[in-house]
């Protein structure tokens, strides 16, 4: 059975601590904050067998040279060619396994040129999907290494093929900013309207929006 645990980092960040619960191994996505981000692996328990990094940028891969440090023995895995910690380069369709979990790999190239997302399912049929920069809530990634086809590839043909049931956790809190943007361009849309009114009153709670199912999200 799978377990995410998000933690907010930086500013808007969020990074992931996803558990089997089965075995309790378990795997860190994006630990920019790598001490607090292990912390929150010891409060629940967990063993961390590896580094799951979305893309290259420093606010997503930035403490993964700290966490090489505090375990050496968890394996880093990313799409980039170079680093200056030892990592795990992965390619399309790549399988890692977390205790009981398979976590196939799905390069989403554009934000960044070495932009994977992590997808998982687990034996009761749970899934869920971490997308750092690629999809966020109502939004996508800008486009710093890629053309909006291989954005629309990434989004469409890659996470859009994932199941409807998907939950997807993204690599910011961008939601009420995106959906403000929305309601710009279609200030009519009532839908638009009333997913503006959910995000903000969870800013204003001190909420975390986290996930989407990839069906509330276009998918």
């Amino acid at each position: 059975m799978l377990h995410v645990v998000p933690i907010p980092a930086l500013s808007d960040n969020y990074m992931y601590l996803l558990i089997d619960k089965k075995t309790n191994d378990a795997a860190l996505v994006d630990p920019v904050e790598a001490n607090k981000a292990i912390t929150k692996s010891k409060e629940n328990n967990a063993t961390v067998r590896c580094v799951l990094t979305t893309h290259h940028h420093w606010d997503h891969s930035g403490g993964n040279e700290e966490v090489h440090n505090i375990l050496p023995e968890a394996t880093i895995y990313s799409g980039a060619e170079h680093a200056s910690y030892p990592f795990e380069q992965v390619s399309d369709g790549k399988i890692i396994k977390i205790g009981s979990l398979q976590v196939k790999c799905l390069m989403t190239p554009c934000h960044t040129k070495d932009h994977v997302c992590y997808y998982v399912e687990d034996s009761d049929g749970q899934k869920a999907v971490f997308t750092g920069d690629t999809l966020f809530i109502a939004g996508c990634g800008k486009f710093f290494e890629g053309t909006g086809e291989e954005m629309y590839n990434s989004l469409v043909k890659k996470l859009g093929a994932l199941p409807d049931d998907t939950k997807v956790y993204c690599g910011h809190e961008y939601t009420a900013s995106n959906l403000k943007f929305a309601m710009h361009v279609e200030p009519s849309n009532a839908e638009i309207a009333k997913k503006l009114q959910w995000a903000q009153v969870c800013c204003s709670k001190w909420l975390y929006n986290v996930y989407l199912f990839l069906s509330e999200n276009g998918g």
